[in-house]
């Protein structure tokens, strides 16, 4: 499923306007990227969680030029889904 695909169907499912609803998730997603850059979670009760996790630093391999190399801790953002959304998963996805 793509953006455009969420936009359609919100907006089929509440009789909005296309771009009203592009501009919201649009809005939406610019907000989490903004809150995250700032060094703040973001906790959606009932869906998940948008955090940031520390990698720690360590070795790794140029593997064309056969050398060493360290690559510093960072920063990355990740999703944690609330349990209710991994049950949800579990429960209503077949394993293929």
């Amino acid at each position: 499923m793509t953006k455009a695909d969420i936009v359609a169907k919100i907006s089929e499912k509440l009789g909005m306007e296309k771009g009203d609803v592009q501009a919201t998730v649009e809005t939406f997603m610019d907000e989490v990227k903004n809150s995250l850059e700032s060094g703040d979670n973001v906790y959606l009760r009932g869906f998940g969680s948008f955090i940031i996790k520390r990698r720690a630093e360590k070795t790794g391999r140029n593997i064309s030029k056969n050398t060493t190399i360290k690559i510093p801790a960072h920063n990355i953002p990740a999703f944690k889904p609330a349990k209710v959304f991994v049950e949800g998963v579990k429960t209503n996805v077949e394993v293929k």
